[in-house]
């Protein structure tokens, strides 16, 4: 733990750029409205001297949205990022990042040229060395202060338009539970007056895309935090669960048996705060959430609302959802009638397809199955078990992909609810990415799921790998042992050599003087003749 406090107060020494980037969230960048910082090892705009990437205007599709939000100018994510920022960088190459210093999925090396393909896998299969750094890793990112970005705790209309910003330091971890709640929150329309159907993350195409790049963003922080950038996010497979398999203290806490609702106190996540997530206060008082500590984790998985959630998904429903041919279709809602998107998201029954089932399904009934912080929308994040359940719905979407090749177009570009358009930027993210990008096989983007290898290349990832990596933690061990060994057996036959040396002399001693006795008892015997 002392290095762990260590490691992380190195890190708030760092000297860095610092969901905004922190060299964006000041009132000169505000007021120009152009966050194209300087990328620091080569001393130019968005890295240019070293061919990264130029400052550019951001390009917003006019396409037009659904009905279901029919405002223009009262919202900050309305053609995101334009409310604050209409020029950033623009990567190129195998470049990424607010100011393209980072890799871009699938590729990493000092210039980006390495490509190497990630293997997300099941939480099961992890050894316990494996388990214990995954702890360890969501803990050391929920208490280290992000070094990139900051979150914003005003409307840029409070901030009298970009001359009085108001931000906020978090940690690591909480950048992104911070970054769920923002895009998914109902739109402040003035005072007390919100707007509730709009959502540009859930309950619409976007679905999906986003939190695919929500989950890859994730994984490449962790990688910058730690420096290990072999790690991946594993993923909780709940098919047939009967009940939270990946709820004990060996994995992601069990429950505390005093307080059913609350993490056991031999669980490192118990000891967690969470942040955003009383929505309802924040709309009564106009207000986002600033990221302050609200209370524990709260969990208390299958003491939910029967009627809402009958089950845990099957394996037959999860074959039904893989079976829709269409991504989404009609309004592109909740009420979206065999779409493979809103069956997956849990609005649409996976035994009939039909929308806006009574009851939900698939990766809702898992959020409402956790009873707890996990059950509402906007806080959900703040469970660590988020991350492996999306990762997992990220998986089922990959399978979709690959069974059914869609083409580009099939993903839409106009008239779906405001931010789920095929060309919109998801909000909040910086660097920019298209909802339409990420229509796309993982594979692409640079990682795999290990039950979607071929055979040969399962035994590889669950059976040889595993193996070879016990093998190189216990090599030194074999080696010293080797060592050890043949110094012992080194000795023995010194000490057999030297053992059979003195046997050998004083055999010859021996038989010297046996040889005079003899010779003086045949003198003795000669002269008595």
């Amino acid at each position: 733990m002392l290095i762990l406090g260590l490691f992380s107060f190195l890190l708030l020494l760092r000297h860095v750029h610092l969901q905004f980037p922190r060299v964006c969230a000041t009132a000169e960048v505000l007021q120009t409205k152009e966050c194209c910082p300087v990328w620091e090892k080569d001393g130019s705009v968005c890295g240019a001297r070293t061919g990264r990437g130029f400052c550019q205007d951001v390009v917003i599709s006019d396409l037009p949205n659904g009905l279901q939000y029919p405002f223009t100018g009262r919202d900050d994510r309305e053609r995101w990022p334009a409310v604050f920022y209409n020029r950033t960088c623009q990567c190129v190459g195998n470049y990424m990042g607010f100011a393209c210093g980072d890799c871009k999925f699938g590729y990493f090396g000092v210039n980006c040229d390495e490509r190497r393909e990630s293997v997300r896998r099941n939480i099961f299969q992890l050894s316990v060395t494996e388990r214990q750094k995954l702890i360890s890793y969501l803990n050391l990112a929920k208490n280290t202060i992000s070094t990139d970005y900051v979150i914003v705790t005003s409307t840029y209309e409070e901030m009298k338009n970009g001359t009085n910003p108001m931000f906020s330091n978090t940690s690591v971890y909480d950048v992104f539970v911070w970054m769920h709640y923002y895009v998914s929150r109902d739109a402040f329309l003035g005072g007390t007056s919100i707007w509730t159907d709009i959502d540009f993350a859930h309950w619409a195409p976007a679905f999906l895309p986003w939190h695919r790049v929500y989950l890859l963003l994730w994984e490449h922080e962790i990688r910058k935090l730690t420096g290990d950038f072999s790690f991946t996010i594993p993923y909780w497979d709940w098919t047939d669960a009967q009940d939270c398999e990946v709820c004990t203290d060996e994995f992601m806490g069990t429950q505390n048996p005093l307080h059913p609702s609350l993490i056991s106190p031999a669980s490192v996540f118990s000891s967690w705060k969470v942040i955003c997530s009383r929505p309802a206060e924040y709309n009564n008082m106009g207000v986002l959430c600033n990221g302050t500590g609200e209370g524990p984790l709260l969990r208390n998985p299958g003491n939910h609302n029967r009627h809402i959630v009958n089950h845990l998904p099957t394996s037959a429903d999860i074959e039904f959802t893989l079976s829709l041919t269409q991504y989404d279709t009609g309004p592109m809602n909740r009420s979206a009638n065999m779409s493979f998107r809103n069956t997956l998201e849990g609005a649409g029954n996976p035994l009939t397809g039909l929308g806006n089932s009574a009851q939900l399904g698939m990766h809702a009934a898992v959020h409402v199955f956790m009873n707890g912080t996990m059950s509402s929308v906007q806080g959900s994040a703040n469970d660590p078990i988020f991350l492996l359940h999306h990762a997992f719905v990220d998986s089922i979407y990959e399978h979709w992909l690959r069974r059914h090749q869609p083409p580009r177009s099939q993903y839409p570009s106009a008239n779906t609810p405001i931010g789920h358009n095929s060309g919109y930027f998801m909000v909040p993210f910086m660097p920019l990415h298209r909802n339409g990008d990420y229509f796309l096989s993982s594979k692409a983007l640079g990682y795999e799921y290990a039950y979607l290898l071929d055979p040969g290349q399962q035994f590889v990832q669950e059976i040889l790998i595993p193996y070879l990596r016990k093998f190189r933690k216990l090599w030194l061990w074999l080696l010293g042992a080797g060592i050890m060994g043949a110094l012992v057996a080194c000795l023995i036959v010194a000490a057999m050599v030297w053992t059979r040396g003195k046997w050998h002399e004083k055999k010859k001693n021996v038989s010297a003087y046996t040889e005079r006795q003899c010779l003086l008892y045949s003198d003795e015997e000669d002269s008595a003749t």
